[in-house]
């Protein structure tokens, strides 16, 4: 999506080929639903549930054959996906982990003394879940290698886990997420709920306000606060790290409305977005 973005800003046609019926399956379809009219309307053409089949040309690349299409093309970029170089360590008999990444505990070690694994080469914990998972991101790399440098030097220091935080710029929108999406919840066989509203993300009659679409998941039983994922113009960036702390506390939905949230207008109106989101998935779940 944002070299999509940096395509556009060059002043170049840009197509989207996309095997998934949706684009970014990092979030739920309806929440990404709003990412591709954005897209779309940033004059992107996008092919959903269509396959790369092969490039084709002498020189160089002419043209793009799809299971469906054939999109003429200067450039290909491929963005299919990232696996963890794990190569090294499992020639030297490390045990691989979840996504076959290097498996790794809270200190970062591996499962042979004295040797230590960080980074997108190393699994770690989903807070959410409880389960290991691989989830490459350099904000976790940077905190896995700062824990395995201090416990090498002697240190006793330990990472615990990630709630799988991410956010990105799609041209005109901020989208976030953090924890499990509805999706991954129900396969996860969690009796999930979700709640989506739609409110100001500052106060009404305060210039320069746009929309924020807030998404909640939470888990029926419990009432705890499984997921988030949050989509704007403004707004969404920073909203979702106070969703992702909640997650690290174990919060539930009713915990979330009692949070004293900072209220100005140029910044928030009286009853903070995810409040008011956190409101309604309270009487809903």
């Amino acid at each position: 999506m944002e070299m999509a973005e940096a395509f556009r800003a060059r002043g170049l046609a840009v197509t989207i080929v996309e095997m998934a019926p949706q684009l970014m399956v990092n979030l739920d379809k309806d929440m990404s639903d709003l990412v591709l009219a954005e897209v779309q309307r940033q004059g992107v053409q996008v092919l959903l549930n269509d396959g790369l089949v092969r490039c084709e040309g002498l020189d160089r690349v002419e043209r793009v054959v799809t299971q469906h299409n054939a999109v003429p093309a200067d450039l290909v970029l491929l963005a299919i996906g990232v696996r963890p170089n794990a190569r090294l360590g499992e020639l030297a008999g490390l045990r691989l982990g979840a996504g076959k990444a290097i498996s790794v505990d809270e200190h970062m070690r591996t499962s042979i003394e004295g040797i230590y694994a960080a980074g997108d080469c190393a699994d770690t914990l989903h807070q959410v879940t409880g389960e290991r998972t691989y989830i490459p991101l350099g904000s976790t790399a940077n905190k896995q290698g700062r824990v395995a440098g201090a416990n090498v030097a002697g240190m006793d220091c330990t990472f615990q886990g990630v709630v799988g935080t991410a956010v990105a710029k799609v041209f005109g929108l901020e989208v976030a997420r953090t924890g499990l999406t509805e999706k991954e919840a129900t396969a996860k066989g969690l009796a999930a709920s979700a709640m989506t509203i739609q409110a100001m993300d500052r106060a009404a009659y305060y210039p320069g306000g746009t929309p924020l679409s807030v998404k909640l998941i939470v888990d029926g039983a419990s009432r705890r606060l499984l997921g988030a994922q949050l989509i704007g113009p403004q707004g969404a960036a920073k909203r979702v790290d106070v969703l992702a702390a909640a997650l690290y506390g174990r919060m539930t939905v009713d915990d979330l409305t009692r949070l004293d949230y900072s209220c100005a207008p140029p910044y928030a109106p009286v009853w903070e977005t995810t409040l008011v989101a956190a409101s309604v998935a309270s009487r809903s779940c």
